[in-house]
């Protein structure tokens, strides 16, 4: 047991990233009643949706979880009091400043954790007072920091400069790679890509098919100039990497990106026009499998990588 586990109540300190069309009831329940934490992904529902995912989420588990918030949802306020109302327990804030919602949730009894891509962010997590922080690396998929900064080198600075509980994220999928972020000060992981290409995931086949067969290096983060995401290789990728070789102006990329285009690709699987988004760490896997396949996978490659390194040590 440890501080993540202890925070979450629940078995490992496994959490489910709250990933926009990847994350509704059925992906949540199952990932907290295999013992981890399930997150429903506010960022892709009207706010009468998301209520509709909080009560079958209840229904479907007894476990903990919680919901991701990215901040700059456009109906904020309402997303909020929405969750005080359903009496969700656990809040995951993203894409924007902490500062903003931590002390309205906390006064209602809501756990917060906050996701950043910098040290320096996370300082001002604490000084929010949040209950946990999420490091994200420059491997994770959809939308992403502007530090580009890798989880290697990010999970030991953020650690550097708090002491709250911390999950890492971007580039774990495996059992082997919890144990690395833990040693490089991390207390548990939040894994987005693994789980959005499980059977309970909300995304289309089309796209879990594709990102079941892509290679290393066949993402890239792009749009920096509005908000660095990464992408899969594709008809949109290739558009837009031809309009930022070409000098286009934000105006020509977000008339390039348009609406509804990541609604298109992940929940509709439509691989011409969509937007694909998803972490570098997929080329590692080819098979679709149940979240309780995966969670009995990463809790077994972690403990086999554990003894083989205590092995190791007592030679």
């Amino acid at each position: 047991m440890n501080r993540i586990c202890e925070l979450f109540k629940i078995t490992y300190p496994i959490v489910q990233g709250g990933m926009v069309w990847c994350s509704g009831w059925r992906l949540a329940s199952a990932v907290s009643n295999a013992g981890g934490l399930g997150l429903l992904g506010a960022g892709s529902m009207h706010p009468e949706v998301l209520r509709e995912h909080i009560r079958k989420c209840k229904a479907a588990t007894d476990k903990p979880f919680g919901v991701n918030v990215p901040l700059m949802y456009p109906e904020i306020e309402t997303i909020m009091q929405l969750i005080a109302e359903e009496g969700v327990k656990i809040v995951f804030t993203s894409a924007g400043n902490p500062k903003a919602w931590t002390r309205f949730l906390k006064e209602r009894g809501v756990t917060v954790a906050h996701v950043v891509s910098s040290s320096k962010f996370a300082v001002k997590c604490e000084e929010a007072g949040v209950d946990a922080i999420v490091a994200e690396g420059f491997e994770a998929g959809g939308h992403n920091g502007r530090e580009e900064t890798t989880s290697l080198c990010l999970i030991p600075a953020v650690r550097k400069v708090t002491s709250l509980p911390l999950l890492a994220a971007g580039g774990i999928g495996t059992g082997e790679a919890l144990l690395a972020v833990q040693a490089l000060g991390a207390e548990g992981a939040q894994i987005g890509t693994r789980f959005a290409l499980t059977k309970e995931s909300s995304a289309h086949e089309n796209f879990k098919q594709l990102c079941l067969n892509i290679n290393e290096g066949d993402t890239k983060l792009l749009l920096k100039k509005l908000s660095p995401t990464r992408l899969v290789k594709g008809d949109f990728m290739s558009a837009v990497e031809t309009a930022e070789a070409c000098g286009a102006t934000v105006e020509e990329l977000q008339k390039l990106l348009g609406k509804g285009r990541a609604k298109k690709g992940l929940f509709e699987g439509d691989l011409k026009e969509g937007e694909l988004e998803i972490g570098q760490v997929a080329s590692l896997f080819r098979q679709l499998q149940s979240v309780e396949e995966v969670m009995l996978e990463i809790i077994t490659g972690y403990n086999h990588k554990l003894n083989d390194i205590q092995d190791i040590n007592k030679k």
